[in-house]
Formats: C-alpha cells, sequence, structure tokens
C-alpha cells in the first residue's frame, strides 16, 4: 500500500494541419487566439456558465461574441446512471446534444467556462473530457475562461446565438473510461491512483454528501484539483509544475494513471493536467469516482483521521 503522500491545496498550427478545420491542436487556447479567430470557418464556441440562482443570466447579459449558450449544469452534459450522479450520459443522447449545438465532425470547438476557480474551470475540462471520450480530438479551452476575455477588454455580445443543428457522429472511446473493476485491480497493479479532492476529503476529515464512506481509496495519492489551476492568475499549470507534483508524491512518469474524485468532476481537471498538458500517456478518468465505489461496501477505503498535510 502506498505511504500517505499529501500535496495540500505555441503557436499556431501551419495551415497544411490535419485538425478538422484546420485551427489548432492545443488544448488551451489564450485570449489573443480566440479574438483573431471569432470568425473563423468550422468554430463553435460554446458558452457553458452556469447562472447562480436568482441572478441574471450570464449569457444574455455579455458573452464571447458569437458563442453558443450550453450551460455546464442544464444542458445535459451529465446525468445520473443507475443512482451515480454525474455520470456521462448514452453516447446517443450526446450525439444528438452535441449536434443540436452545431457541431459535426469537421468543427473545432473552443470552451469557455467563468474561469474563477479550479472548480468552475472544471466544468470546461469535464466537457473536454466528453468531446474527447466521444473521438473528438478538434477542441480547446479559453485559458482563464470569460474572466480573462474580460479582464482583456475584448468585446462582449449580448445577442443570443441560435445554432443551426447537424448530425454529430461520435467514435466512443469507452479506453478513456476507468471502470470500478479498472480501480479495484489499480490497488494490486503498477497502476496510480490519482485522488485530485480537497486534502480534507483525501484525509477522510470531512466528505461530500454523495459519497458514502469518508476517506480514499487504499493506494491513492492525493494532488488536489486547485493545484493545477491557478484562478486569480487564470492560468492552468505546465508542464514542468505538474512533473513535479507527480515527483512530490512518488509517481513515476511513465506509470499508467487513474484520475478519481467524488463524481468525476475534480478528476476531470486532473486528467486534463496529466493527459492534455504533462503529455502522460495511458491516463484515464474514473466517471463514478467515490460516489459510484462506496456503492458497494465491501469496496474498501482508507481514513486517515488526524492526519495533516505535512504528514
Amino acid at each position: 500500500m502506498r505511504k500517505l503522500i499529501v500535496i495540500a491545496a505555441a503557436s499556431l498550427l501551419a495551415a497544411g494541419s490535419a485538425q478538422a478545420a484546420g485551427l489548432t491542436d492545443r488544448p488551451l487556447v489564450d485570449v489573443a487566439w480566440l479574438e483573431e479567430h471569432l470568425n473563423a470557418e468550422g468554430l463553435v464556441i460554446l458558452d457553458i456558465r452556469d447562472t447562480p440562482e436568482g441572478a441574471a443570466d450570464l449569457y444574455a447579459a455579455g458573452h464571447v461574441p458569437g458563442a453558443v449558450a450550453a450551460p455546464y449544469a442544464t444542458y445535459g452534459w451529465r446525468a445520473e446512471v443507475d443512482g451515480t450522479p454525474g455520470m456521462l450520459p448514452s453516447v446517443e443522447t450526446l450525439e444528438q446534444k452535441i449536434g443540436a449545438l452545431g457541431i459535426d465532425e469537421d468543427t473545432h470547438v473552443v470552451i469557455v467556462p467563468a474561469g474563477e476557480n479550479a472548480t468552475d474551470f472544471g466544468s470546461a475540462t469535464r466537457v473536454y473530457w466528453t468531446f474527447k471520450v466521444l473521438g473528438h480530438d478538434e477542441v480547446s479551452i479559453l485559458e482563464g475562461g470569460h474572466k480573462a476575455w474580460t479582464a482583456a477588454g475584448k468585446p462582449l455580445s449580448t445577442d443570443a446565438v441560435t445554432p443551426v443543428a447537424t448530425d454529430f457522429d461520435a467514435a466512443f472511446r469507452p479506453q478513456m473510461i476507468a471502470s470500478t473493476a479498472d480501480v479495484a485491480a489499480a490497488i494490486h497493479s503498477p497502476v496510480e491512483l490519482v485522488d485530485a479532492r480537497p486534502t480534507e476529503q483525501y484525509l477522510g476529515q470531512t466528505k461530500s454528501g454523495v459519497v458514502k464512506a469518508a476517506g480514499t481509496i487504499p493506494g491513492a495519492a492525493n494532488i488536489a484539483n486547485d493545484l493545477f489551476y491557478d484562478g486569480a492568475a487564470g492560468k492552468f499549470a505546465d508542464k514542468a509544475t505538474i512533473d513535479q507534483l507527480l515527483k512530490q508524491v512518488g509517481i513515476a512518469d511513465d506509470a499508467p494513471q487513474i484520475a478519481f474524485c467524488n463524481t468525476g468532476h475534480w478528476a476531470s481537471v486532473a486528467w486534463f493536467g496529466l493527459s492534455e498538458i504533462a503529455g502522460k500517456q495511458n491516463v484515464t478518468m474514473y466517471d463514478g469516482s467515490l460516489a459510484q465505489w462506496t456503492q458497494d461496501p465491501a469496496n474498501p477505503m482508507v481514513v486517515y483521521v488526524g492526519a495533516s498535510a505535512a504528514d
């Protein structure tokens, strides 16, 4: 069993790129890039910001010009499956939802979250992961999100965009999704488990209401999701930083990894950092995470009561 290890809380491609829409292969694009490509053929910008209950509609109040509204919490990006919340909906459902946004296989998608903190940025990494699972590689996230766009003084539009529905055909990649059986096997194998939850949840000092038992999966190392994204600066961690985070928890660069959290939201931040930014091979995500794992009391959990981040 792993020793308790805790960490507390390019340039544009040439026009001849093989990428559909020929725009970029960068997982993160900055404000300057998006401004330059606002009117590019084959680009769809998704504003996934959620409007807090009782607040004025954020999209209606102003969005990146041309962006389509597809709020993270309400559009249907996630669903309850067999009693587990926040799971990937069926491929057929997602094909319909994505096609309704005017996205097909030749579309480059740029996802725009609010960008306020790591939890919010997780909405973008989760949607990004969804596109990748569906076999759609032409997807990027606006680094810093809407916050970065407005901080740079860029224009906002209040015109609602009604997309023209099209057909989106997925090329489903089940190998990107870790199952409960995969996680159980990882406990006794070289596969590394990365718990992306806040440290107090990893230690078992607190827990989410959707999880039936406190603590973490035996052998898991903790890299809290907010170490991957700095909300104040609007910047995602770079490869060197992520490599150092892995080194600090004793995970080898070439080790297969499974990221998890409570429901596969914070885990997507870690997955994005490990796979897309640090370029690690064989990184998967446990979609059901601890909400699914703890449904079966036979699945082991370990609690580090009284431990601290320095232990």
